[in-house]
């Protein structure tokens, strides 16, 4: 028959023999099977003068019995193996009018029904006893009708869906109806009234992403389970991280700060543990008054700024020694501290150093401060000098050495200054004996050649630099001839020539020590005295060096005099 009338209608049961389906043929008839892994078929009694499809229909099992319950208008009828046999609910309203749908629970026990005026009842399906009634103002057919149950409750509730509509109705007389909701403002509904498994399953159904849909309802969850008091903190925050693990969306932060608020100070700490991102960590942990160990979970972040605002909290709320204690154990946030105090408060660098008894780097603190804090002479020679004290402290006795004689210097260039009504403050002592060259104060600058020993031939440069900027040529051929010079006579020849001054440079050259001289006298444009100066010296790569210099147009006579002379030299 199954066949020959084709299927209107199946609908899937779960019963103690196995999972069974009930059919609804095309002849108004049914036929069911307790087990489809063993797939007997049997034909129930056909129903007197059902000429249409059901209303509604469902499999109920009744003392280990099958039966179909079907709905024809306003009439409920019960089908076994044998007979058909019209039933009543008890106590159901004189008006409740058509059905439309029926729900059976998982076990069998409970039965719910509606009808076409909104009305819902709700019982036994044994139809011995009823447990509560309903009216809402929706009359439509529902979409979905189910039985549900409140977690770790005895409450029973029935779900009826519509496109944009949900009621619940439970066994208190009570009912919920949402209607015209967006899935997110019905989410929430649930949540409110903690049914967090109906809408976590409503999410499911929906296929909504993690996001939009379970993280943020097991977030509520959790936050719920934070206010249990008769749980301990290491068992909440267990089973917490157990339903969340690593749930995208999940902000673990937002659930320890809501035990923070309920009094549970360890639980959140023991959550903030689950919380990967530091950033979230940090805030709540100083708000909680755990700063030494924000900064700890800020350091293991390895965020400079979420150091430093760690760091400054606790600069306000601990006391000054108890401040730099705490920094003392805490080597990356010490040096953090430190560039900021560097930039921002030099006192307490120098308080940091002296509790340390780090003498180097007070010493470098007065220095720098001598060059960006003081102004008058006095104030800064006082800071150069607080630094020299510090240095031989460190037993650094170059650093305080050059420090002494940068003191010497300054005042020095404060006299300087004075006599000469000219910027000298701040000079090097290099750039100072230059200056005072080119100014023509010769005597002051081999004052300070002899008072700071400048080596000799640093100051020769310096001197001959200066002259020749200066155009004195006459003054440089004099220092010439004051001594030997300690540095040659090339250089001599060279600044004259940079200063485009030839006739000046030739005097130089033939004072030129003669490893250099056939240098010079190329650099003088001289190309046959270098020739014969490398003739002389028998040297084939100064005689190319002279010919690679030689152009055919005036220096033929150079040219071929070096090529002779390489000839004769091959000869030998």
């Amino acid at each position: 028959e199954v066949l020959q009338n084709h299927v209107l209608e199946a609908k899937v049961f779960h019963t103690e023999y196995g999972t069974g389906v009930a059919i609804l043929t095309g002849a108004h008839r049914f036929t069911l099977t307790t087990n489809i892994d063993d797939l007997k078929l049997r034909r129930l009694p056909e129903v007197p003068g059902l000429q249409k499809r059901p209303s509604c229909w469902a499999v109920l099992c009744q003392d280990r019995v099958l039966v179909i319950l079907l709905a024809v208008g306003q009439e409920l009828y019960l089908l076994d193996n044998t007979s058909f046999t019209l039933v009543t609910p008890p106590e159901l309203s004189p008006h409740a009018g058509a059905y439309l749908q029926m729900a059976v629970s998982f076990n069998y026990r409970y039965l719910a029904l509606f009808t076409d005026t909104g009305y819902i009842w709700m019982g036994m399906s044994s139809l011995k006893e009823k447990l509560c009634e309903f009216n809402c103002d929706f009359r439509a057919p529902p979409k979905q009708m189910a039985w549900c149950k409140r977690p770790r409750s005895k409450q029973r509730a029935v779900v009826v869906a519509w496109d944009r509509r949900l009621l619940v109705a439970g066994d208190a007389k009570e009912g919920i109806q949402y209607k015209q909701l967006t899935i997110e403002v019905l989410l929430d509904r649930l949540v409110l009234r903690r049914l967090y498994p109906l809408a976590i399953k409503i999410c499911e159904y929906l296929r909504l992403s993690e996001i939009q849909g379970v993280s943020r309802i097991l977030a509520h969850w959790a936050c719920y389970k934070v206010q249990q008091k008769d749980k301990s903190d290491e068992e909440v925050a267990h089973a917490i991280n157990q339903k969340l693990g690593d749930t995208p969306g999940i902000s673990y932060s937002e659930i320890a700060a809501r035990a923070y608020d309920c009094g549970r100070t360890e639980l959140a700490i023991k959550l903030l543990e689950y919380e990967p991102r530091s950033g979230e960590q940090v805030p709540l942990l100083l708000k909680m008054k755990r700063s030494k160990l924000a900064l700890s979970k800020a350091i293991e972040s390895g965020d400079t700024d979420l150091v430093y605002t760690v760091v400054l909290h606790l600069k306000n709320e601990l006391n000054r020694s108890t401040f730099f204690m705490t920094l003392q154990n805490q080597p990356v946030a010490l040096s953090l501290y430190r560039q900021f105090c560097k930039h921002q408060e030099p006192e307490t660098l120098k308080d940091l150093y002296n509790q340390d008894d780090n003498h180097q780097e007070l010493g470098n603190l007065h220095v720098r401060s001598s060059y960006t804090s003081e102004k008058s002479m006095e104030g800064r020679v006082a800071e150069l000098q607080d630094g020299v004290d510090e240095y031989y402290k460190a037993k650094n006795e170059f650093a305080a050495k050059a420090t002494d004689d940068q003191i010497k210097l300054l005042r020095m260039q404060r006299r300087l200054q004075d006599d000469f009504d000219k910027p000298y403050l701040d000079y090097s002592l290099h750039d100072t004996v230059y200056n005072l060259i080119l100014d023509g104060n010769h005597k002051r600058a081999e004052q300070l050649y002899r008072d700071f020993k400048i080596p000799d031939k640093r100051f020769w440069w310096l001197k001959i630099s200066a002259l020749a900027e200066r155009e004195d040529w006459e003054e440089m051929e004099k220092f010439s001839k004051s001594k030997k010079s300690p540095i040659g006579y090339l250089p001599f020849v060279e600044i004259c020539v940079k200063h485009h001054n030839r006739y000046e440079a030739k005097k130089f050259a033939p004072r030129v020590a003669p490893e250099q001289r056939v240098k010079a006298y190329i650099l003088v444009g001289e190309l046959d005295q270098a020739a014969d100066t490398a003739i002389e010296h028998k040297s084939e790569s100064e005689l190319n060096l002279v010919l690679a210099k030689c152009t055919s147009s005036t220096d033929a006579a150079v040219a071929e005099k070096i090529n002779r002379a390489k000839t004769q030299s091959l000869k030998k």
